[in-house]
């Protein structure tokens, strides 16, 4: 059924029942005056104004959300303007001030001659669907970090490393600045789950990120557990001697953090041994052998007695 200009018509009672009989509010404006000529009483119970205080479009914009306000009426201006039928959400104040969010759905009425003779719409209350839209967001938004998260520590996972990786060596190739990387070992940590138990081994793993995350402070540095008892920092535009102070710096915190460990053959508190190297890499270099030079350097701290930097 096409919409006409007699379809609000208030002298027609079967019309004026059936539209005031359902959830959506019905109204019409006359677009030379810009005022209301009608608006169903249905918007008293959604909003808690009364339908006689809708007068103008002024009424309906400054009934609006502050942050909503000019883009919707710029739109809906801009639409009716060019007679084309539209739609808008946007968060209404409620005489409460609350806010609530609604649909209008638009129709333009031209005259015979073209122009533009009265708009008719439909507000429908869809605060419910936006609350389920927003927590389906802060759902997914919560999946994505947690994929990207280590689900026993909440520090960054080995996935979220290789897509950081990628993006700071990228980085320093194309600035020619130094990079720097940093692996951490906890020593004899197979022995402290034998011993302590893989319960208690699990929460030194946690106190342990904990602490080792507090060394990196600037924005693009970057912690994450890298696999096992093992940790990486990344640390963009960093050169040797400051990667070596950080890795001194992730020794002491440990020793300050005062972990026992009753079966470390190195001492009686929980300590680590440390690989780290630096470099400013070229179009021939490659991320993976960088990454694998530093595994090694980890290692040769492992044999040197452990408790130690190389």
């Amino acid at each position: 059924m096409s919409i006409s200009d007699n379809y609000l018509d208030a002298d027609s009672a079967v019309y004026k029942t059936l539209l005031e009989s359902t959830k959506a509010i019905p109204w019409k404006i006359n677009w030379s005056t810009l005022q209301f000529s009608y608006i169903g009483p249905q918007i008293e119970a959604l909003l808690g104004w009364s339908p006689d205080s809708w007068l103008t479009v002024e009424d309906w914009a400054l009934r609006m959300h502050p942050d909503d306000r000019a883009w919707v009426v710029d739109f809906c201006v801009a639409q009716s303007k060019a007679g084309t039928d539209h739609e808008a959400d946007y968060r209404a104040l409620t005489k409460d001030g609350q806010y609530i969010w609604i649909r209008d759905v638009v129709h333009v009425v031209r005259k015979e001659n073209g122009e533009v003779d009265s708009l008719i719409g439909f507000m429908f209350d869809i605060t419910e669907r936006k609350d389920t839209e927003q927590k389906l967001i802060e759902l997914q938004k919560q999946l994505e970090e947690l994929s990207f998260k280590d689900g026993l520590t909440g520090v960054f996972n080995r996935r979220m490393f290789d897509s950081v990786m990628e993006v700071e060596w990228a980085n320093a190739k194309r600035n020619r600045q130094p990079l720097s990387l940093i692996m951490l070992d906890i020593d004899y940590f197979k022995q402290y789950n034998d011993y302590y138990g893989h319960i208690q081994g699990d929460e030194c793993l946690k106190r342990v990120a904990n602490v080792l995350a507090c060394v990196a402070t600037r924005s693009r540095d970057f912690f994450a557990r890298y696999g096992g008892e093992e940790f990486i920092l990344v640390l963009p535009e960093t050169d040797e001697a400051a990667a070596f102070k950080i890795a001194e710096r992730c020794r002491n915190v440990i020793f300050k953090a005062q972990i026992p460990h009753e079966k470390s053959l190195v001492s009686q508190l929980l300590t680590i041994s440390i690989g780290t190297s630096t470099i400013t890499p070229t179009r021939n270099d490659e991320a993976i052998k960088f990454i694998a030079t530093v595994d090694k350097q980890l290692y040769v701290a492992k044999e040197k007695g452990r408790n130690s930097i190389a």
